[in-house]
């Protein structure tokens, strides 16, 4: 009794085995027809994104705001810009994050705006943790 393609695009949640994301790689899904980054992130992007100045960032937010508590290496966004919409690249820019190609916005490694025009990091989606090895989005 799975909901049908229609259903699933509409927004039903959707669960995704993280367990084979190795650390420091990410994989695309889709949900709701949106590009959904889900990060397996290293110490050293997780350090380095909260040794970050959250009152200098563009669009102030913690690190610790956008994962969950005790599974902190994972980061999940929505991959859309925030300036005009565009998907921008993982792994690129100069921040270990994203980087968008058409205008030159970059993200850090928790999504946040960090250099261009894009005006607010990138967009967590709603998400949650079924088992140590299934994220739920939606």
């Amino acid at each position: 009794m799975n909901p049908d393609a229609s259903t699933i695009a509409a927004g039903a949640p959707i669960e995704v085995d993280i367990s084979p994301i190795a650390e420091g790689q990410d994989v695309k899904v889709f949900w709701r027809g949106k590009p959904i980054y889900i990060s397996h992130r290293t110490k050293k992007q997780i350090d380095e994104a909260r040794a970050v100045n959250v009152a200098s960032l563009p669009d102030p937010e913690s690190d610790e705001a956008r994962t969950k508590p005790g599974k902190e290496q994972w980061l999940v966004v929505i991959g859309i810009c925030t300036h005009l919409g565009c998907i921008p690249i993982a792994h690129e820019g100069n921040y270990d994050g994203f980087f968008c190609p058409c205008h030159g916005s970059q993200y850090d490694s928790s999504g946040r705006i960090r250099q261009g025009p894009a005006p607010a990091n990138l967009p967590v989606p709603p998400y949650q943790f079924v088992s140590d090895t299934k994220i739920q989005i939606g």
